[in-house]
């Protein structure tokens, strides 16, 4: 048996290394490309409602696989449209999803992903997801902006008070001239009565 220390070129239990993957042209999966989409769906059984949300949201062909939650260095924002021309039904699809389902009648759900992008494009940024009941679209769209920029900030050493309104931090970071841009993607509704409703919200990666 060839121990790790035996194994060529610097493959350790199995797994090359990262040099090793690059020397050899092994892919690294990081994406190229991300969009932002948001659906809502309602029905007796909640994977239905769940699955009528995906459609909604123009990605229920995709066996999706949820990750979390770096914005990629380099990685290009593009619009919803031109992202769903990627798509090809049964792809593993990587994405930073939010769901919140709810039978509870009359109830008011939402779910948001929250990106924080640093001005220097070689960087990584965040992506943030939030469940929230009770709360309006804007509610919780600002606070899923918040929880980005918030990690965003601490790995660019900017100081802030996370009791500080998102308004009062923005300006902050608008300032620091080190966070280029902060958005959300958020879909809220309340349920309907005698069934589920869903919602859900994604930042969904291409490479």
């Amino acid at each position: 048996m060839v121990s790790p220390q035996q194994q060529p070129g610097g493959v350790q239990n199995g797994v090359a290394s990262l040099q090793d993957r690059l020397n050899t042209g092994q892919p690294l999966l990081v994406p190229k490309k991300m969009f932002f989409t948001k659906g809502v769906g309602s029905h007796k059984h909640e994977l239905r409602s769940f699955e009528l949300s995906l459609r909604d949201a123009g990605i229920e062909k995709c066996n999706i696989v949820h990750v979390s939650s770096i914005f990629p260095p380099n990685c290009e924002l593009i619009s919803r449209n031109e992202g769903q021309k990627y798509i090809t039904p049964g792809m593993i699809t990587f994405a930073v999803t939010a769901r919140t389902s709810s039978s509870e009648a009359r109830r008011l759900i939402a779910a948001s992903i929250g990106c924080a992008i640093p001005s220097d494009s070689s960087t990584y940024g965040y992506l943030s997801e939030y469940y929230a009941y009770g709360e309006t679209e804007k509610e919780a769209g600002d606070t899923a902006e918040d929880l980005a920029a918030a990690m965003l900030a601490s790995t660019l050493g900017i100081e802030l008070d996370e009791d500080k309104s998102w308004d009062e931090k923005e300006e902050i970071f608008r300032i620091s001239d080190k966070i280029v841009k902060t958005t959300n993607v958020t879909q809220s509704a309340i349920v309907e009565k005698g069934g589920y409703t869903t919602v859900v919200a994604a930042g969904v990666f291409l490479f």
